[in-house]
């Protein structure tokens, strides 16, 4: 094989992964300036886990990793809350805000879903609302352990990223309707 023909074919590959990590880099960049609650290098470290946004070529490809990324983030807490749940000894009223904490979760888990599926049918209202109503479990669970003096969250850093994931998606879908 000639060299300069494997010279471009390697300069093509490097050129298409610098265009992709381009797209999630600029997206990621443009969602923070929507929303000071997205981290720039969240938003990408997260994002770049899922495999689908290496092949991602426009931010409404973002959109769906960000919602699936959010999804199974939701599911692993979900099992971080049952696993908690076991646990002997767990003081009544900590028991009662995870339950309520499982619940909700499981609703946003059901949110997300409708919002991916809205997002497909370019529902962008719909998406956003139930997307939004799926982000407000993180703090609904997050400020019922407030509510009691001496209590501390066991999901803090959770909420907190489950929270961002959101945003992060809904960000994503402003800029599509731009």
């Amino acid at each position: 094989m000639n060299s300069s023909l494997v010279s471009s074919i390697v300069f093509f590959c490097i050129l298409v992964v610098s265009v992709r990590s381009d797209v999630l880099s600029d997206s990621c960049g443009e969602a923070a300036k929507h929303d000071p609650n997205i981290k720039f290098d969240f938003c990408v470290s997260t994002l770049e886990g899922n495999p689908k946004a290496k092949s991602a070529t426009g931010v409404a490809d973002l959109v769906k990793v960000a919602i699936e990324t959010t999804i199974s983030n939701s599911n692993s807490i979900g099992s971080l809350i049952t696993k908690l749940l076991s646990e002997k000894g767990l003081e009544p009223y900590v028991r009662n805000c995870l339950q309520d904490c499982s619940e909700l979760y499981s609703d946003a888990g059901s949110n997300l879903g409708k919002g991916e599926q809205a997002f497909e049918g370019k529902y962008y209202r719909t998406a956003n609302s139930v997307i939004s109503a799926a982000m407000d479990s993180a703090k609904t669970c997050e400020d019922q352990f407030k509510e009691k003096e001496g209590v501390v969250s066991p999901l803090t850093n959770e909420n907190n990223n489950f929270y961002q994931l959101n945003a992060i998606s809904l960000a994503f879908i402003i800029i599509v309707q731009k």
